[in-house]
């Protein structure tokens, strides 16, 4: 199954993005009109989300996440089999995130990425790694089908990538410690999904609902005083990618216990606001809701809560 899968990904790679692109086209409106792949909860977040905008503007957006997503699958074909050149064109490294990557890696402190779910992950990954001379260690969720995790996890450490499986992350990031106990790194994570048990995560408004963040990633930087980075990647045009990361502390234990994850919070808020059909809607952002013995998790006055 794996070299039959293999075989025809290779093939299509082989394809230049813009014929890709035209077949994400059809992509995205197959599986928005015809197979619904998780339309409603797309929609439903959506009108969680903004419910200040129209159901017809809450569409438009939906429609550019579904192509947006089918541009995603594309590029992670495409990677397959594309050059450093063509990385290099790809992924737009702006003079002030070279400069950012640079103070990290000379400060010989180790930092972590609270990254967010956008797309053109499969290119900032590769573009990023390609950048750093120090590690730079990522952690994701495996892919249940055995030959796509074979597949794709070869692509992601191209340039060095150190995956950490989301599934097994405090085994293999002890691991990943001891390797690089002499050395500074540069560990990236997605922080945004909901949290699987709510009693344990923080509380705080977003997009004015009452949500729960998990509280993993906090604790992680604060127990080993890491520089905390939110990082945020976007399309520059269709197939370019960029990334903006803001430095939020060089030391985190030195901040209140809640505010990084408060911080966080209002900076995903801020990007999505932006540009709304470059986040993952098709995730449950609100699967769980607050409860009164959350009380004591939550970082501010609740919208909604007596």
């Amino acid at each position: 199954m794996y070299h039959l899968i293999h075989g025809i990904f290779h093939l299509l790679s082989l394809l230049p993005l813009r014929v890709l692109y035209l077949m994400s086209d059809g992509l995205s409106r197959f599986a928005f009109q015809i197979l619904r792949y998780r339309r409603r909860v797309v929609l439903e977040n959506l009108r969680m989300a903004f419910p200040e905008k129209s159901e017809a503007e809450r569409r438009q957006i939906a429609v550019r996440f579904y192509r947006n997503f089918t541009d995603m699958v594309m590029d992670g074909i495409k990677v397959l089999t594309m050059s450093d050149r063509e990385l290099s064109q790809r992924f737009i490294i702006r003079p002030e995130l070279q400069a950012a990557f640079d103070r990290c890696i000379r400060s010989g402190k180790s930092y972590q990425i609270h990254a967010m779910h956008n797309f053109g992950w499969e290119i900032v990954n590769l573009g990023v790694s390609r950048a750093l001379d120090i590690p730079f260690l990522g952690v994701y969720m495996p892919i249940k089908n055995g030959a796509f995790e074979r597949i794709f996890r070869k692509v992601r450490v191209r340039y060095g990538t150190v995956l950490l499986p989301a599934t097994d992350f405090k085994n293999r990031f002890s691991e990943v410690e001891r390797r690089y106990a002499d050395r500074n790194y540069l560990l990236a994570l997605v922080a945004d999904q909901s949290p699987g048990r709510p009693e344990d995560a923080w509380w705080l408004n977003f997009f004015g609902v009452p949500t729960g963040f998990i509280h993993g990633p906090e604790k992680a930087a604060r127990d080993r005083k890491l520089g905390v980075i939110f990082g945020y990647f976007y399309a520059v045009e269709r197939g370019r990618y960029s990334f903006d990361i803001e430095i939020v502390t060089e030391d985190s234990s030195t901040t209140p216990e809640g505010q990084l994850t408060l911080a966080y919070a209002r900076y995903i808020e801020a990007n999505v606001r932006r540009d709304p059909a470059n986040y993952l809607w098709s995730h449950r952002r609100w699967k769980h809701g607050y409860r009164p013995e959350y009380a004591g998790r939550a970082l501010e006055l609740l919208n909604g809560i007596s």
